[in-house]
């Protein structure tokens, strides 16, 4: 989308998603905010449920930022209907990268989160092995719409809150 108008303000910046082979996901996206506050805001319970997911509430954010550490998020949306999804941390090495072990009713995916920092501003990459092409394909139509609006979320709350 562009703008037929100029704007001193930073640039917007859009995410994409690439499907390299038959199971992964990659999504991108860069923040215009330093990599250290990127990643408190991906890692931090205290940052994560406001602004993902952007069509629910986040109740339960539980955050064991290390190997072997586990993980937990419970969304609620606007109905009370509650999703839970969980893990285990893999690898850890802050501020740069995080792995997620994530078992998705029986069928584990991996997914490798980078946070590189240039100009002060920060690209997040989000790659995400699946079991299957059904699984992967899955996830990239939840990612366009659930991701997307995460991210502008996260764009505004960087901005505020930081």
């Amino acid at each position: 989308m562009t703008s037929s108008h100029r704007s001193t303000a930073a640039p917007r910046h859009e995410t994409t998603y690439e499907t390299p082979s038959e199971c992964e996901l990659i999504i991108t996206r860069t923040f215009n905010a330093p990599r250290a506050v990127v990643w408190a805001a991906f890692t931090d319970p205290k940052h994560l449920p406001n602004w993902q997911p952007s069509n629910a509430t986040m109740p339960v954010c539980e955050i064991d930022l290390r190997p072997g550490g586990r993980w937990r998020y419970v969304y609620r949306n606007g109905q009370g209907r509650e999703l839970g999804v969980s893990g285990t941390y893999r690898d850890v090495e802050p501020p740069r990268r995080y792995v997620q072990v994530i078992d998705h009713n029986g069928e584990e995916s991996i997914t490798e989160t980078e946070f590189t920092e240039h100009d002060g501003r920060t690209t997040v990459r989000v790659s995400n092995r699946y079991a299957s092409i059904a699984s992967r394909d899955q996830a990239l139509k939840y990612a366009k719409f659930g991701a997307g609006s995460s991210y502008e979320r996260l764009d505004g709350y960087l901005t505020t809150h930081f």
